[in-house]
């Protein structure tokens, strides 16, 4: 049996070059290995794709069970890059930012942590 995963990339790849051909133009990323394509529409900014990309660690970070010893550096970092580009064109309020200074103290209590830990070993 062909690899169908791979059949319908090939079979995606021709259905784009047909929309390209009315002007249409998608940005295809595509990672066969892993069983991932992604499609980008011309109109995709930076911002947006990041906000795409972050959702995606955002949900690891949100299904992680918390007793995973990462699970908080990247549940804090994810947070903090989420208000990030929430907020890349506006300003931060005051909760905003103490929000964020939480989640690096967070950042920095889980590092020590996992530094004990080494000690320990």
């Amino acid at each position: 049996m062909t690899n169908s995963f791979s059949d319908f990339y090939e079979s995606l790849l021709e259905l784009v070059k047909s929309f390209e051909k009315k002007n249409t133009m998608l940005k295809i990323e595509e990672d066969l290995e892993s069983n991932i394509i992604s499609i980008f529409g011309e109109n995709i900014t930076s911002i947006s794709r990041a906000k795409n990309g972050i959702e995606a660690v955002a949900e690891l970070a949100y299904t992680t069970a918390e007793h995973h010893p990462y699970w908080a550096l990247l549940y804090h970092c994810t947070q903090i890059s989420k208000s990030s580009l929430e907020k890349w064109n506006d300003d931060f309020t005051k909760d905003e930012l103490d929000e964020i200074e939480w989640s690096i103290d967070e950042l920095k209590h889980t590092c020590k942590k996992l530094k004990e830990q080494l000690k320990n070993d």
